[in-house]
């Protein structure tokens, strides 16, 4: 792109040893700027990737990838439908379900929740249920004997263990002939599960589907059939194939739809995270602004000379746009190096000042994680490079341009 004679002056002006120290200290400071902003930008979005990934994970881990539902109506023919779903190698197991929306009284004050109905030896294809049992098993819920498992948040706010009565009260209704009632039946806790996600744990409870079928008179009918998939960006797609396979009324939904707002409030964090931090990354490109004005007065015989020796006025901006463009790439990659780095030890960064101040950062209890989470992608790191190069590149160009206009017969005139 740049001749051999700009690029040769371009790098002796960058090694050289100036005589105005301040414009070495104002350079090195464009540099360390230009690092720091692009270190702290690949460590933060880092950070917040891991913990997207976290929660996502998290919540999927009892969240189907899809669901296929009845369209307004109970859902008869699930086994076919599971067995159409288990037929696709797109699909890693699949389970019927149902939910219903209830109020549960124990020993404290009536709390709402999401009462699902599964099949315990099904469960286990679709969640990762019986892994999180903290008190009890899942093979506990046999049909006919109304046993629940609560979450672990949900059974300390109604105040019950394993042992205690559980009142569950639904939204479907009963009539008789003299009124309409709600249906009402009491469970005995058998287990408690801890997820690791708040909504989870304080908002559901577990129950025999075959328990929730006699208690909302629903016959062989279940609310659909939930789908885990090997490759979770796969679901819709495989859901609206079944729906189609079927071929009948249902609805079809998967984990970003049921999980959206979730999903774009992080995506929106991280975005604006992002351009906040960039604002590091400019301030590294004006210093270098600052910097490639004052090494251009600075040279101001040099160019008039050079313009005498037959320099043309675009290779007279090529030399200080090679100058100040590799204070930008050193800056870029000092910056990743060290991005990378602290990335990959923040978690022991973390311990150090912990220790150091005894100090817990992440609490167990609050944060439900254990450590720091990251997930250095790769597609962010080449981002953030391309984003400080072209700050940097676009720094260059009006003390470049202002370079270019020199005339000798001005720059020589005290010479």
């Amino acid at each position: 792109m740049f001749k051999p004679i700009p690029v040769a002056i371009g790098l002796r002006y960058l090694r050289a040893k100036r005589r105005n120290g301040f414009i070495s200290f104002i350079s090195l400071a464009s540099i360390l700027g230009i690092a720091l902003g692009v270190t702290v930008l690949i460590t933060t979005l880092s950070v917040m990737s891991g913990f997207q990934r976290e929660i996502r994970d998290r919540l999927l881990q009892m969240t189907a990838h899809a669901t296929v539902s009845g369209a307004g109506e109970a859902m008869h023919d699930w086994p076919h439908a599971v067995e159409v779903a288990l037929k696709d190698p797109r699909v890693a197991g699949a389970a019927p379900y149902i939910d219903s929306q209830a109020m549960l009284s124990g020993n404290a004050e009536p709390q709402g929740a999401l009462v699902r109905g599964v099949e315990p030896e099904r469960e286990s294809s679709v969640s990762v249920l019986a892994d999180k049992m903290t008190t009890g098993r899942l093979e506990s819920l046999r049909p006919g004997e109304f046993d629940i498992l609560l979450g672990q948040e949900l059974a300390a706010w109604l105040r019950v263990g394993v042992g205690d009565s559980v009142l569950v009260t639904t939204t479907a209704l009963q009539h008789s002939a003299m009124s309409t009632a709600p249906r009402i039946k009491r469970f005995t806790v058998s287990g408690i599960f801890a997820v690791g996600h708040n909504d989870i744990d304080r908002n559901l409870a577990i129950v025999h589907m075959s328990d929730l079928q006699r208690v909302l008179r629903m016959g062989d009918g279940v609310t659909g059939v939930r789908l885990k998939l090997h490759d979770m960006d796969q679901a819709w797609n495989v859901a609206r194939e079944l729906a189609i396979n079927l071929q009948g009324p249902y609805r079809i939904s998967d984990w970003t739809r049921e999980n959206a707002n979730l999903y774009h409030s992080l995506k929106m964090e991280k975005t604006v995270m992002g351009i906040l931090l960039s604002l590091i990354i400019a301030m590294g490109a004006f210093n270098l602004v600052s910097s490639q004005v004052m090494l251009v007065t600075d040279k101001q015989a040099d160019i008039a000379i050079l313009r005498t020796l037959g320099l043309t006025p675009r290779g007279v901006m090529q030399v200080f746009m090679v100058q100040g463009s590799l204070i930008g790439i050193i800056g870029t990659v000092a910056g990743v190096i060290g991005g990378i780095a602290l990335t990959m030890n923040l978690e022991r960064i973390l311990g150090v000042i912990e220790a150091t101040f005894n100090i817990t950062l992440l609490p167990s209890d609050v944060y439900y994680i254990t450590g720091l989470p990251y997930d250095l992608q790769s597609s962010d790191v080449v981002m953030i490079a391309l984003v400080a190069l072209a700050m940097s590149f676009l720094a260059t160009l009006y003390p470049a341009w202002r370079a270019a206009r020199t005339q000798p017969a001005e720059a020589l005139r005290y010479e």
